[in-house]
């Protein structure tokens, strides 16, 4: 019984702190804690407004983030440690020009494999070669619009499928149901990364 009060003093804290979390957990992971306020807002738990906000605020800073660790320090970083993964200078000029010429293409590509590890290189690839600021704000930003309406409308779809499991499984459903969308979006980035861009 003495857990109780710490209980009950966890979850006031969660009502008063879930969009601020929401925010910090989409800029430190992304699209599980996305997937997850899907769920929550079917379950009438978080309104879609603040939810959303929170989501994209914090997605498009980590963006801004890897960017700019591109941008200041991944070219030094490359150029003395990125023969320990073959990139030698020649593989980083032939990435440049890759990048330069297909930016627009790689950034949405980013977007739709979040969650797989590619988003991280790609966005700290555009810093690293200079790709314009402005542009890449808004190719992110708006690829943010339409990702995080994407994965919490999945959510939200989920959380209505955990309303027919009974109590005790809904924890194992979920997380099945994350597993299996993320399968579903392996086997695309497959597909996708065959595509001559």
């Amino acid at each position: 019984m003495a857990g109780l009060p710490f209980i009950s003093g966890l979850v006031a804290f969660l009502e008063v702190t879930k969009y601020p979390l929401f925010f910090l957990g989409a800029y430190v992971e992304g699209t599980v804690v996305m997937m997850t306020g899907g769920v929550l807002l079917r379950l009438g738990e978080v309104q879609f407004l603040p939810l959303y906000t929170a989501l994209i605020l914090g997605d498009v800073l980590s963006d801004i983030m890897w960017y700019w660790i591109g941008y200041l320090g991944a070219r030094r970083f490359i150029l003395r440690w990125g023969y320990i993964v073959n990139a030698t200078p020649d593989v980083v000029e032939k990435l440049e020009h890759r990048f330069q010429k297909y930016h627009l293409r790689i950034l949405i590509f980013s977007k739709l494999t979040m969650g797989f590890g590619l988003a991280v290189p790609i966005l700290t690839t555009a810093g690293m070669l200079r790709v314009s600021f402005l542009r890449y704000c808004t190719i992110n930003i708006i690829g943010s619009f339409v990702w995080v309406a994407f994965v919490i409308f999945i959510g939200y779809t989920f959380g209505n499928v955990l309303q027919l499991i009974p109590e005790q499984y809904q924890i194992g459903s979920f997380i099945v149901l994350i597993v299996a969308f993320f399968l579903a979006l392996r086997y695309l980035n497959g597909k996708l990364a065959k595509v001559d861009w």
